[in-house]
């Protein structure tokens, strides 16, 4: 997720617009036109997606269905035609409670919630994240207050509502819990397994350290620049993608405070140390170190300036836009 909020010594912003429904996108979306007899998704080849029309006529196992985009005409096959949801369903909260559960219907509530800078979306007992590729002020300490101590179903989707739902079900249970991040390269898992260990970390927090100490909450957050450092590089459809996987455990003691943390890593792409094609760059921590940052770090290192020099490191790209060597170099 490329980008950055600066902080500022005001208060966090109010989350609510990137979390809640408007009421006036509830008004909006329910003035869109809708027959339940007529209204249907069909295919639409050319995007790979659907188009939303009214059934003209059925002929047996062919309708005719005219699209509402362009008021054009076509003939489906009868399975090929999909129901539509009423407009009060649009830009649900949980894919889970639509009256019709297709393709089409699930890809339209999560466009028109995507479109609207919703991200997330609950569907059953899973969390559905869309990268909006820009940061919203959705992970604040007020965010994290308005999920601590609520079910689920008390409050709008986040990752934040399914670490908390671990997090009592650890503790109301007293049994172990895990939670899968998954999805394709730039889907967000790194910045989203970042959150859910935040999270942790605020809720779990023991309160007993001396004065300047780092509590235990805080070195397990500072793991991640490390890691990204030197697992962490740029692909051609994700800036700051993650070349390996990790298994992260957080331990709590009986009263559900941090007790520790272990991490296991695996499946490093070593391939990237000896090849990147000309749009990506090798593990980040290579140019942090040529960022000079650290004045003497060259010198030490016996190092020349001209990364170029280097040629295993800088067959494709050597900067990117929306990362910040130097910076990070400080981490």
């Amino acid at each position: 997720m490329p980008g950055h909020i600066k902080k500022t010594d005001g208060p966090d912003p109010d989350p609510s617009p990137w979390l809640i429904v408007s009421p006036e996108l509830k008004v909006k979306l329910k003035s869109k036109p809708y027959d339940p007899k007529k209204s249907c998704w069909v295919p639409n080849k050319a995007t790979h997606g659907y188009d939303e029309g009214l059934i003209e006529s059925s002929d047996g196992e062919k309708v005719t269905v005219m699209i509402l985009e362009n008021k054009e005409k076509k003939v489906f096959k009868a399975d090929q035609v999909g129901q539509v949801n009423p407009p009060k369903f649009d830009c649900s909260d949980d894919m889970s409670s639509l009256t019709y559960l297709n393709d089409a219907c699930v890809l339209w509530n999560s466009v028109v919630r995507y479109k609207n800078e919703l991200i997330y979306t609950y569907s059953g007992l899973f969390c559905i994240a869309i990268n909006p590729y820009k940061r919203f002020p959705i992970y604040t300490q007020r965010t994290m207050e308005i999920y601590i101590g609520k079910r689920r179903n008390e409050c709008p989707p986040h990752i934040f509502g399914v670490a908390e739902g671990s997090y009592q079900g650890m503790t109301t249970a007293g049994k172990n819990q895990s939670i899968l991040i998954t999805g394709e390269s730039g889907a967000g898992k790194t910045e989203n397994t970042k959150k859910v260990i935040s999270y942790f970390a605020t809720i779990g927090a023991s309160g007993k350290r001396k004065e300047g100490e780092p509590g235990l909450e805080d070195k397990i957050v500072q793991t991640n620049p490390v890691l990204e450092a030197w697992g962490n590089a740029k692909t051609v459809r994700n800036d700051n993608s993650s070349r390996f996987g990790k298994f992260i455990r957080i331990w709590f003691n009986q009263a559900g405070k941090l007790s520790g943390a272990d991490m296991v890593v695996y499946l490093l792409e070593k391939s990237r140390l000896t090849f990147q094609a000309t749009l990506e760059r090798c593990y980040h921590a290579f140019y942090n170190i040529m960022s000079d940052q650290v004045p003497d770090l060259k010198e030490k290192a016996r190092l020349t300036n001209n990364i170029y020099d280097y040629w295993w490191v800088s067959q494709g790209k050597v900067t990117v836009d929306s990362i910040d060597d130097k910076e990070d170099m400080l981490c």
